[in-house]
């Protein structure tokens, strides 16, 4: 897969940066609520709540794992320690950041301003996207409609998610293969509950 087209802030076409190529995941990111229930909050304790109502939050990124179908080949695109943050709203917008650890820095401390191989680097190195998201309480599935997108071909789809989570771990799967590296994939990204910013 493959995608990043950059704009200046002000959305300015005339400081475009490069078209790169990256290897996107398939996986779930959101914006989250400030806080966790207390009775999320404390390990061990059991949780009559809905499967929304546990998602709300902030959940970082433990592990990205893509299963190749034909093969059964198993690929860490973003290594082994990977960082990043899902974030799920109360008010039902999420937003997800997934990213290699220890990234490059671009030589000139300008984002406008990087060379070509300093910008296929950074898109081969993250995943990010933002918009509302949908539960499915009985089929224990969460969608994820893309309004921004840094892979642009996803942006204004909506993908289900099958989710696996209880207290602590939230394990968020496609519910069908995505094409990664020329070659259809399952994609399984684990999350841990973030300690509050409080």
């Amino acid at each position: 897969m493959s995608g990043l087209l950059g704009y200046d802030i002000m959305g300015n076409t005339s400081r475009r940066t490069v078209l790169t190529h990256g290897s996107l995941l398939a996986a779930g990111v959101g914006l989250g609520a400030t806080g966790v229930p207390p009775a999320l909050a404390r390990p061990g304790v059991a949780s009559s709540r809905s499967l929304r109502e546990t998602l709300i939050g902030a959940w970082r990124l433990v592990c990205s794992v893509e299963t190749d179908v034909k093969t059964g080949a198993v690929d860490r695109p973003l290594g082994d320690k990977p960082e990043g943050l899902i974030l799920y709203t109360p008010d039902g917008y999420m937003s997800a950041q997934l990213s290699a650890a220890d990234r490059p820095n671009f030589e000139s401390g300008d984002m406008y301003k990087g060379k070509p191989e300093e910008y296929l680097a950074a898109g081969l190195s993250y995943l990010a996207y933002s918009g509302p998201y949908y539960v499915d309480e009985a089929n224990r599935i969460v969608e994820h409609e893309m309004f921004v997108s840094l892979f642009p071909n996803w942006k204004g789809q909506r993908q289900a998610r099958i989710v696996k989570l209880d207290e602590k771990e939230l394990q968020l799967s496609p519910n069908r293969p995505l094409m990664f590296h020329g070659s259809p994939k399952m994609a399984t990204i684990t999350w841990r509950r973030a300690i509050p910013n409080v």
